[in-house]
């Protein structure tokens, strides 16, 4: 039988099957699923808990040696075998197999390996622990996936975070569900357990720079050109990662890109506020930034972030993002730039970014 990790608790409630393989490069969820494993185990009357390591130079009648000697602790016992490559050989494939068909009584098998390689799919051992046991297959989270799993997560230490944290919380660790766990553990331990807002995650997950890059995006809004170009300098300067950068002003460029979407439709504005949970005290420069620049101007700030976004994943050739984010700051303050000029002289010269 296969089972997907967030089936795991469900079957385990029913009681423990004979054998056990988890699978997968993901290590957080290969070892929570292994460590439940374990728990359903012990609770199960498996008292005892014997580890082998395939290693080099290992003997696989250790197997078979291991599960026919007798238990001096306890009537009941957990053997815990694990690989180092789901390409054990035909030695190790007719140990499991030999194993699975005569299994030993009140014994129990978790075999623990990385990802099972598609050659390796089809043979006999994987087939023996699938079809007598559980064959658990840990991949990676991504995407929606990823977000639910960080809103679970956060839910499961006492925390609230709406849709904006989460999805930063996902960028800032690429899919590293480690990390996004140690960040989560941060978290527990800074603030108490409620409503989280995406300003308290922004401030703990990343540096806590003298100028944050909120700060950034509200001196472009307030059209401080100077102002944005010094403090994207410090930013860089203190290691602040260019996608933190980037991320926070296309959040704003996205909202604003959408609010000007609906004036342009006819919508008042103060509605528009309102239906985009604006702030009362971010109201009056959000409010003169719509009044002062059209749908195209926003439009053209998003597609100057998905350029940047590029660069920093290096789907852009020669692109330099640090330069790039000057540009964008400064069309963001309304300076006309090369960006919004169509490549002709920008209004006023942009950071020296390079080298």
């Amino acid at each position: 039988m296969q089972l997907k990790v967030d089936q795991l608790d469900s079957h385990l409630r029913r009681g423990p099957a004979a054998s056990y393989l988890v699978s997968g490069d993901e290590p957080l969820q290969s070892a929570e699923a292994a460590d439940a494993i374990r728990r359903a185990a012990r609770s199960a009357g498996f008292a005892e808990r014997e580890i082998l390591e395939q290693g080099s130079g290992f003997d696989w009648q250790s197997l078979s040696a291991t599960a026919c000697s007798m238990s001096l602790f306890a009537t009941r016992r957990l053997i815990e075998l694990r690989l180092a490559s789901s390409k054990i050989g035909v030695a190790g494939g007719t140990a499991l197999t030999d194993y699975v068909r005569q299994p030993p009584p009140d014994t129990m098998l978790l075999v623990i390996c990385p990802k099972v390689e598609r050659s390796q799919r089809n043979s006999r051992w994987v087939k023996a622990l699938s079809d007598v046991g559980v064959w658990l297959e840990v991949w990676p989270k991504e995407g929606a996936e990823l977000l639910r799993w960080i809103e679970l997560r956060l839910r499961s230490k006492g925390f609230q975070a709406d849709r904006d944290g989460a999805a930063f919380l996902a960028q800032q660790v690429e899919g590293n569900l480690l990390a996004a766990d140690q960040e989560i553990r941060k978290l527990s331990l800074l603030f108490a357990s409620g409503r989280l807002a995406t300003e308290q995650l922004v401030q703990a997950v990343a540096d806590n720079a003298r100028f944050d890059v909120y700060g950034w995006v509200d001196a472009g809004l307030a059209g401080n050109a100077r102002r944005i170009q010094r403090m994207l300098r410090v930013l860089r300067g203190e290691g602040v990662p260019a996608a933190l950068v980037l991320w926070a002003l296309a959040r704003e460029v996205r909202s604003l890109c959408k609010m000007s979407a609906r004036l342009t439709a006819g919508e008042d504005l103060e509605r528009t506020l309102t239906a985009n949970r604006v702030w009362d005290r971010r109201r009056p420069i959000i409010r003169q930034c719509l009044k002062n620049y059209p749908l195209g101007h926003w439009r053209s700030l998003l597609q100057g972030c998905a350029r940047v976004d590029r660069m920093i994943k290096g789907r852009c050739p020669g692109g330099e993002p640090w330069g790039a984010l000057d540009l964008l700051g400064l069309q963001l303050a309304g300076v006309r730039t090369m960006l919004d000029t169509g490549g002709g002289r920008p209004g006023r010269a942009p950071l020296d970014y390079r080298g």
